[in-house]
């Protein structure tokens, strides 16, 4: 199974690591002739402005599109989420997402860096034990389409992890905890397309 990472920028090694461990084949994808070599991409934790503005330098928002469009797997955690919601609140003049997830989400609505927290959730769709989650600048779902799974809510209601369809996204960093069933979920998508 070939995966890619989205390696312009933000923690990418830590996913290729989880995903190498995992079984993966994986790519480092930083150009479209990458992403066609994969069958299912991580967008990972970074800064969602900078990873749009560089996907457009380096010729690679098009082609994300067409590949949420066509069905493949994608992942993304914190910025990456961002980046798969079809609505932003709070973001930067002019900055775009990818789209393909029929939420709204928030950047940073937790505050800045020193209010970055961990915590441990309860996630049925992953049975037990519970998730220990790190949530370092952290974007929040506010809105959920019709289509869109809940997987994961903190103990206020708000909703920190979804699901639509081949695409997954957790506001915190599974990859930095060593935990991986988020990442075999996604690898399970990828599997059984």
């Amino acid at each position: 199974m070939r995966v890619g990472v989205l390696a312009i920028q933000g923690d990418v090694r830590e996913h290729a690591r989880v995903l190498t461990e995992l079984g993966a084949d994986v790519t480092l994808v930083r150009r479209p002739a990458e992403l066609a070599g994969v069958e299912g991409l991580v967008i990972p934790g970074g800064e969602s402005s900078v990873i749009d503005k560089l996907s457009r330098a380096f010729g690679m928002q098009q082609p994300i599109r067409e590949a949420i469009a066509d069905g493949m797997p994608m992942y993304g955690t914190c910025a990456g989420l961002i980046l798969l919601a079809d609505r932003i609140t709070d973001g930067i003049a002019g900055q775009e997402t990818f789209g393909g997830m029929d939420v709204t989400v928030r950047r940073n609505a937790f505050g800045s860096q020193v209010d970055s927290f961990e915590t441990d959730l309860d996630i049925p769709a992953l049975g037990a034990p519970p998730v220990h989650a790190v949530f370092i600048r952290a974007p929040l779902v506010e809105t959920t389409g019709a289509a869109v799974e809940t997987l994961a809510a903190l103990d206020d209601g708000r909703i920190v992890a979804v699901q639509q369809g081949n695409l997954l996204g957790t506001s915190f960093h599974p990859e930095v905890t060593g935990e991986t069933r988020f990442h075999q979920r996604f690898l399970a998508l990828v599997a059984s397309r």
